[in-house]
């Protein structure tokens, strides 16, 4: 069953003085008889195929028989295992970003009442190269644990070092912020 809007619907949508909810709103706006019911309950809820029922029976929605059903494409073959790990280890390093890690951090510092955050948060903000960041992150790190509890700080690292890439991370490391 591939419900469809009536008149009455069409009315009521764009009056808005039906006496309708924002579920059953939604579900008629959906209604356009290219979605079938299987369709809506996945946009809806369990509660779509009830909710269809009490609509028709109201007036807004008709039922129309589903289309000829098309023929499934076929298959594509799966690729080697090979790639899948390449593919996902990819998909991590594209989420790491010195932007992101620079920005997590400002906020961070921003949260921190005290003027040595400020004046962290200042260099942070200041920095323009790569080794600059890097290093005013560096400086952060390892001024945090001055600044708040060792939980916090151990949290706020490890985010940290989630979202920066490996490379600047090895620096971070080489600078000796990365231990604690």
């Amino acid at each position: 069953m591939q419900p469809r809007k009536t008149d009455l619907a069409r009315d009521a949508l764009q009056a808005h003085r039906a006496p309708l909810d924002m579920r059953q709103r939604r579900l008629l706006i959906l209604c356009d008889g290219q979605r079938d019911l299987s369709q809506l309950t996945a946009v809806i809820g369990p509660e779509a195929s009830a909710m269809v029922i009490q609509l028709i029976q109201a007036g807004y929605l008709m039922s129309s028989a589903p289309p000829e059903p098309m023929p499934a494409p076929a298959p594509v073959a799966p690729t080697a295992a090979g790639p899948a790990p390449a593919s996902a280890a990819h998909a991590t390093e594209r989420r790491r970003s010195l932007v992101a890690a620079r920005i997590y951090l400002l906020g961070i510092l921003e949260l921190q009442r005290h003027p040595q955050a400020a004046a962290l948060l200042h260099t942070l903000q200041q920095a323009r190269s790569d080794e600059q960041v890097v290093a005013a992150l560096g400086s952060a790190l390892d001024a945090l644990p001055g600044l708040t509890s060792a939980g916090y700080c151990e949290r706020v690292r490890q985010r940290l070092f989630e979202v920066l890439p490996e490379t600047h991370l090895a620096q971070l490391e080489q600078a000796g912020a990365v231990a604690g």
